[in-house]
């Protein structure tokens, strides 16, 4: 091919070749537009899940539709025998990793959709925590299994790592046998993760106490589960002790919750009045869901005190325990106030005069 005004003349597979980049750059621009005529017409929309899809897949689309151009162009460009192995190597690692990439950005998208229909800040979040932490887990598992596969397919276009990848299959069952071994740990903690997500020992926001820490699961990952404690500490705990050991999950039907504070006062307090009163302070208190409330004497110490104990409902174990709080120092600065006869009091008794003895008895002789 001879360019006009140069004296150059370019091979007939150069010239097919820029044929080829300006129909590459023809479809980068169609691309461009297409997405920013999406991304306008997502704008306007009150749904998250257009704009989700169109931010997750702009840029997959865009490399998966050049990588499908190269490949379907190349067999016309008729390069020399040189440039056509370098051509089909990089398209042998191109499309394998693009159509990858593609299928995560689409797992991804379903994830991010998720999250925005599943709103775990709301009241009753039991459903939406149970959707997201499976959907959680099993995109991690997806994520995992995808790359493996991609890797796997990049690798398998290079005829000497294939080669050796069959010679290497024969002595695979001593390998795994000895991988397996050394990783038993990670393993096992892996294939804990994947029973997770159908068992559902725990979910995402779930209230919990392992180790004698109470706290809240912030993030469940294949292989631990992060559990935010209640000072902002993070307990990073392996998925396998979840499974294996025994915990108190406190929203495991559901987020709401039955406490109780405990008092000790003198056995001669008027108990129906500290329950009128605890009643008036329950009521009057907005953390109370108004389910049940009540009051009972529960036990009775060796110190000589009586027991006690209050019980009151409230929507999820935070509230719960600010309810609790406030109770207790209401019901106590009552008692202080007002019945200060009901404060534990320690009583003394005299001991008893000993028998007089028989010698010291008097005569009944005249």
């Amino acid at each position: 091919m001879r360019i006009p005004y140069l004296d150059v003349t370019l091979p007939d597979w150069a010239a097919r070749l820029a044929g080829v980049l300006a129909f590459v750059v023809v479809l980068a621009l169609v691309h461009r537009i297409l997405f920013m005529v999406l991304r306008r017409i997502a704008s306007r929309t009150a749904t998250k899940t257009d704009d989700i899809l169109i931010a997750r897949l702009g840029k997959p689309t865009f490399w998966l539709m050049i990588g499908i151009a190269l490949a379907a162009s190349g067999p016309g460009i008729e390069l020399p025998r040189y440039w056509e192995n370098i051509w089909q190597r990089v398209l042998g690692l191109l499309t394998p990793g693009v159509f990858g990439w593609m299928l995560l950005a689409v797992l991804t998208a379903y994830r991010d959709i998720s999250e925005v229909r599943f709103d775990i800040s709301a009241a009753d979040n039991l459903r939406a925590r149970r959707r997201r932490t499976r959907i959680g887990i099993l995109h991690r598992i997806g994520v995992f299994v995808l790359m493996l596969l991609t890797v796997m397919m990049m690798l398998m276009s290079i005829p000497s790592v294939r080669t050796i990848g069959v010679t290497l299959a024969a002595s695979a069952g001593v390998a795994g046998l000895a991988i397996g071994a050394a990783a038993q740990p990670a393993l096992k903690n892996l294939i804990a993760g994947i029973q997770m997500a159908f068992t559902e020992p725990i979910r995402l926001d779930d209230v919990v106490i392992i180790d004698n820490e109470w706290g809240r699961i912030e993030d469940i990952r294949l292989t631990y589960v992060v559990v935010r404690i209640w000072d902002d500490r993070r307990l990073v705990v392996p998925v396998s002790k979840f499974l294996e050991n025994s915990f108190q999950n406190w929203t495991r039907e559901t987020s709401a919750l039955l406490g109780s504070v405990f008092w000790y006062v003198d056995p001669a307090a008027d108990v129906p009045r500290i329950r009128a009163e605890l009643e008036r302070v329950v009521r009057a208190n907005p953390r109370w869901d108004q389910r049940f409330f009540n009051l009972q004497v529960t036990d009775s110490k060796p110190d000589g005190t009586m027991e006690l104990r209050g019980l009151m409902t409230a929507k999820d174990a935070s509230t719960a325990f600010d309810l609790r709080c406030d109770v207790r120092e209401a019901i106590y600065a009552f008692i202080r106030n007002a019945m200060p006869e009901a404060l534990p009091k320690t009583r003394l008794m005299p001991a008893a005069a000993p028998p007089p003895s028989p010698a010291a008895a008097p005569s009944a002789r005249p």
